[in-house]
C-alpha cells in the first residue's frame, strides 16, 4: 500500500506539472510544429515540448521528500551523493532539453549534455563493478583503479573499466529512448512499465532492495501522470530533455539496483536492438551520421507503414515490453541469456517481416 501511495503522488505530482507545462511551454516558444520537419512527424498539429518537466519534478520532488525519512530512498545500496548524482545529471539534461526545443541545437552541442550528465553520475559513484556471468561466477571490472583526488579524508579513483561501461551503458540508454521517441505515449508508457518491473523484482525476497524498490515505483508514477496528456492524440511531448531523462534513470537505476544490466537489456530489448540496427544501417550501409539524421525507418514508424494504428503500434510495443520485461521475475542465470536471445530472434524477424509488408503495400499501392 506504501508503494501504491508513492505512485500515486508521483503522478498527480507529475500530471500537474505537465498542466501548467502545457500552458508555459507555448509562451517561451518550445513547440514541435509538424511542418519543421514533414516527412518524419507524424502529428498534425503543433504540440507544446518540455513535458519531461513533469516526469523530472514528479521523480525528484517525491524522492526529495521521502529523501527525509531515512531507509526510503536511500540505505546500503543507495547513499545521498548517488541521488546528488542522478539529481545534478538530469538537471543537466533538462537545461540541454530546454535549450534545444527552443532553439534547435545542432546535434554536435545537443551530445554534450548527456555527456556531461553521465561523467556527473560516475562521479558520485554509481558505476558497474562487476558483471554476473549467466554461467556461473562474475566478470570483474574494477581491477584496473587510479587514485584521481582526496576529499574530505575520501579518496576518489577513476575505475578504468568499470567507468568506461558505466559511461557507454547510460549514453546507449538515453540515446535508446531519445530515438524511441517518435509515437505519442511510446516512451512514458515503456518507461512506466519497465520501472514497474524493476519494482517487482526489487521487492523479491532474494533481491529485497526496499530503496531501489521506491525509486522505482515513484519513476514510474512520474512517467504514467504525463501520460495522461502525451497519450495519442498527444497534448504535451516529452521534448529533448525528457527523451533523454527516461533513459538515463532506468540505466541509473538497473546500476543501483545491483547491476541489474540484464534486467534492463530485456525490459528495453526491442528499442535497443531497433537503435542498434538503425546505427548500423546509418553509418555502414547508407554512409552517413547515425546522430545527424532522422528517418522513418524506426520499428515503431515500420509499424504504421503496415497499418497498424498509432494507439495499435504503441500497444504492441508495451506488450512486448511486458511478455519480456516479466521473464526477468522468473529467469536467472543462463536462463536471462536464452530469453535475450529469443528477444533478438524476435526482433530480426519482426523487422523482416515488417519490411516485406510494407514493401509489398508499396508496390501494391504503385500498381
Amino acid at each position: 500500500m506504501t508503494a501504491a501511495w508513492y505512485f500515486l503522488m508521483a503522478a498527480g505530482l507529475s500530471l500537474l506539472v505537465a498542466l501548467a507545462v502545457r500552458r508555459m511551454a507555448g509562451r517561451l516558444g518550445a513547440v514541435d510544429r509538424p511542418d519543421d520537419d514533414p516527412n518524419r512527424k507524424v502529428h498534425r498539429r503543433p504540440v507544446p515540448l518540455l513535458g519531461g518537466t513533469a516526469i523530472f519534478v514528479g521523480f525528484f520532488g517525491l524522492v526529495a521528500w521521502l529523501g527525509q525519512q531515512p531507509g526510503t530512498v536511500t540505505g546500503s545500496f543507495i547513499l545521498p551523493k548517488h541521488l546528488w548524482g542522478i539529481f545534478i545529471g538530469a538537471s543537466c539534461l533538462m537545461i540541454g532539453g530546454y535549450l534545444d526545443d527552443r532553439f534547435r541545437l545542432s546535434p554536435r552541442r545537443q551530445i554534450i549534455f548527456p555527456i556531461v550528465a553521465t561523467l556527473v553520475v560516475i562521479a558520485s559513484g554509481i558505476g558497474v563493478k562487476f558483471i554476473t556471468n549467466p554461467l556461473g561466477g562474475v566478470i570483474r571490472l574494477d581491477a584496473i583503479n587510479f587514485p584521481v583526488l582526496t576529499w574530505d579524508g575520501i579518496t576518489y579513483h577513476l575505475t578504468l573499466w568499470a567507468d568506461l561501461f558505466s559511461f557507454a551503458w547510460l549514453m546507449g540508454m538515453m540515446y535508446t529512448t531519445k530515438f524511441l521517441d517518435g509515437l505519442d505515449g511510446l516512451v512514458a508508457g515503456i518507461t512506466t512499465i519497465g520501472s514497474v518491473i524493476v519494482f517487482l523484482l526489487s521487492m523479491r525476497p532474494p533481491v529485497l532492495q526496499p530503496e531501489t524498490a521506491n525509486l522505482a515505483i515513484i519513476l514510474a508514477g512520474a512517467a504514467a501522470g504525463f501520460l495522461i496528456l502525451n497519450w495519442h492524440p498527444a497534448r504535451l511531448f516529452l521534448g529533448e530533455g525528457g527523451s533523454l531523462l527516461t533513459g538515463f534513470l532506468l540505466g541509473s537505476l538497473a546500476i543501483i539496483a545491483g547491476g541489474k544490466i540484464a534486467t534492463a537489456l530485456l525490459i528495453m530489448g526491442i528499442p535497443i536492438l531497433d537503435v542498434v540496427w538503425v546505427i548500423i544501417r546509418r553509418a555502414v550501409i547508407e554512409h552517413r551520421s547515425p546522430f545527424y539524421s532522422a528517418d522513418k525507418k524506426h520499428l515503431h514508424f515500420r509499424l504504421l507503414d503496415v497499418g497498424f494504428s498509432h494507439r495499435g503500434a504503441v500497444l504492441f510495443l508495451y506488450t512486448l515490453t511486458v511478455v519480456f520485461g516479466a521473464t526477468t521475475l522468473v529467469f536467472r542465470g543462463a536462463a536471462k541469456l536464452y530469453a535475450l536471445a529469443a528477444l533478438s530472434l524476435v526482433m530480426v524477424g519482426l523487422a523482416t517481416a515488417l519490411v516485406i509488408k510494407a514493401g509489398r503495400r508499396r508496390a501494391a499501392g504503385a500498381t
